[in-house]
């Protein structure tokens, strides 16, 4: 098992239950959809090496967003191959998809999200991916999407900010690594981190809402000015 601040990969399959998913549940839910798109997305978190000393790691997650025509709720699942999403990873990203749809007074009952996780033999732990997400999602249901290259960790809070997390240098350094243009991380940090320096030449931005988080994923603001008369 590799335990990880914020995220953790555990090599084995069957370890875990996730929450149901079938290809009728991405495809179609039974309705003729409005509107189907998909994005895959860079998802940061932090696994140990051989030496036991933990170490930043970028992965993807697959996002299949799906308007229905009914209004049934809010339905997200979880695929079960080729990697999992573990109970606090299920329910994080669940919760941070209702409060950023609210915080972008958006109506989010006519939505499914279908999720996969491309690796197999791993499971996802930790919450700190929930907030790209659940922003990516967003940006799925306005016509948007994340720009290419740009990722964020964190969480989201009930009033619509963007919640600390640890592990956040490592998560920096990964993305360096891994030569991603811009990286998001919450406006507080979380006091296990210490002291820490950016990268040089790497653009990391600090975000404390949702509104900010998704201007920096996608270019476009949350809320678009109205042209005065």
């Amino acid at each position: 098992m590799h335990t990880i601040r914020g995220m953790t990969f555990t090599i084995g399959v069957g370890l875990l239950l996730s929450l149901s998913w079938t290809t009728q549940a991405m495809a179609l839910e039974n309705s003729v959809p409005e509107k189907i798109r998909h994005q895959s997305v860079p998802i940061l978190g932090v696994t140990f090496n051989e030496a036991q000393q933990p170490v930043g790691i970028v992965m993807y997650v697959m996002i299949h967003f799906q308007q229905r025509s009914d209004h049934e709720g809010l339905k997200v699942h979880f695929q079960k191959t080729p990697g999992r999403f573990g109970p606090i990873a299920r329910k994080g990203v669940a919760t941070a998809i209702d409060r950023a749809a609210k915080a972008a007074h958006l109506q989010d009952d006519s939505w499914t999200v279908v999720l996969s996780f491309p690796y197999t033999g791993l499971t996802m732990y930790g919450d700190s991916l929930s907030a790209m997400v659940a922003i990516s999602v967003v940006a799925l249901a306005k016509g948007d999407t994340v720009q290419y290259g740009r990722t964020l960790t964190g969480t989201i809070t009930d009033d619509g900010r963007i919640g600390k997390v640890t592990g956040v240098p490592f998560k920096v350094y990964a993305a360096y690594s891994a030569h991603l243009d811009q990286v998001l991380i919450p406006e507080e940090y979380h006091p296990l981190d210490g002291e820490w320096r950016i990268p040089f030449l790497m653009h990391v931005s600090h975000v404390g809402t949702v509104g900010k988080a998704y201007k920096g994923l996608t270019g476009t603001p949350l809320f678009p000015s109205i042209p005065s008369q």
